[in-house]
């Protein structure tokens, strides 16, 4: 009974630190809420895995996850650019609009997840952990960049999670049981890291997240260039003359 628990554990981290993402929010902490969210990747990539090496899967623990991932990685990503300068936007119910849009987008992403087969190795839209640490960390650039381009970035990435766009999925990469642990300790050697150098590891963290949102992105327009292609190929054809 404790072993199908522990993963439990894992994912219940997850919403504590999506829950203290959102306080530190409110008290103008921004690097370390952004942190917050990092580290609540980190405890949401690993629940699944001691699930599985635990042999602990459960429906119970796959809606717990869902409900978990859409405060973690929907409502307080979406609150710190709220905060840090979606707030600025003269007309407030424009701001409240493109705020609710990312967490409504995930929720609709996790609910797809949930009730859909999808493809084996693959995720169809990006996954919402991944966008939600994009959000969360690109608002540390809240210095150098302006209004419009968090606009843009909210809604794109919004568009992202409900897209059929497939992203490879490394969720199935096994943990040895063994390694069951060792996972708390590196939870909490990642926490400690974090504290310390909050800022630097956002921003470090951020790359790797941005390359693998802009590789669904690149795989989007290259379907529309080709759907495209093959549809002025068609009309080609259609019109050309017969011998």
């Amino acid at each position: 009974m404790i072993t199908k628990s522990i993963p439990n554990m894992f994912t219940l981290g997850n919403l504590f630190l999506g829950m203290l993402a959102i306080m530190l929010t409110f008290d103008g902490r921004y690097s370390l809420a952004a942190i917050m969210v990092i580290v609540a990747m980190l405890l949401d990539g690993l629940d699944g895995r001691v699930a599985r090496a635990l042999n602990a899967q459960s429906d119970f623990g796959k809606e717990l996850d869902s409900l978990s991932d859409i405060i973690s990685f929907g409502i307080a990503p979406a609150l710190i650019m709220y905060t840090l300068s979606l707030h600025l936007i003269p007309q407030p119910g424009v701001a409240w609009i493109i705020t609710a849009i990312f967490p409504m987008c995930g929720a609709l992403r996790l609910a797809r997840f949930n009730v859909q087969k999808g493809i084996p190795g693959y995720f169809i839209g990006l996954p919402i952990p991944a966008a939600g640490g994009v959000l969360a960390t690109i608002a540390l650039f809240h210095k150098t960049i302006t209004t419009p381009y968090f606009i843009v970035s909210i809604l794109l990435l919004s568009y992202l999670m409900v897209s059929s766009v497939k992203y490879p999925n490394f969720k199935k990469i096994g943990l040895p049981r063994q390694a069951v642990a060792v996972a708390p300790f590196v939870v909490i050697l990642a926490v400690i890291i974090a504290v310390i150098f909050p800022e630097e590891l956002s921003k470090l963290i951020f790359v790797p997240l941005v390359i693998y949102a802009g590789y669904g992105l690149r795989q989007n327009v290259r379907r529309l260039l080709r759907r495209k292609r093959r549809e002025e190929e068609e009309s080609e054809e259609l019109y050309r003359p017969k011998r």
